[in-house]
């Protein structure tokens, strides 16, 4: 009967629970995969910014050149140099327009765009059998504090 009392003694001590180095062991490993899983997390959240960034500077250059498609391609009423957007009548009246922040078509600032800064510049370009003096290519730029970077182009063409 000894025997088998020696058997249960030695049986309860290989139940009785982890050991201090296996539990360093054990934290050891599961605060790796969390590092590792909390590092991708942060890279996915980064560019998931970035992208978000990306997407709003694109619709503002697409708002810009929308804008400027509509307006004709020779000033209507004469007087070239509008200084203030809201009077803007003519694509080249846009040529160097420099905001600093989006703006809306008044020339007002859109709240929550500040970070943003558009740029217009227009380019006399041939454009297959058409002659530079009748074509402009339109170059919207917009670029974000943290150095994103979007450029939307259209050409307008003088209608003869």
């Amino acid at each position: 009967m000894r025997h088998s009392h020696s058997l249960t003694l030695a049986a309860k001590q290989a139940q009785s629970g982890f050991t201090l180095i296996e539990l360093v062991i054990a934290i050891t490993v599961i605060s790796i995969a969390v590092t590792g899983v909390m590092g991708a997390l942060s890279a996915v959240s980064v560019r998931s910014a970035q992208s978000l960034i990306l997407d709003q500077a694109t619709a503002i250059a697409d708002a810009y050149l929308e804008e400027i498609r509509h307006k004709p391609f020779q000033d209507p009423d004469g007087v070239s140099g509008e200084t203030q957007r809201a009077l803007f009548d003519d694509i080249q009246d846009y040529n160097g327009l420099n905001n600093n922040g989006a703006r809306d078509q008044r020339g007002v600032a859109i709240t929550g765009l500040d970070q943003y800064r558009v740029t217009v510049r227009l380019v006399g370009t041939a454009l297959g059998v058409i002659p530079a003096v009748n074509v402009r290519r339109v170059d919207v730029t917009v670029r974000h504090s943290t150095g994103a970077v979007v450029t939307l182009s259209t050409y307008k063409t003088r209608h003869l």
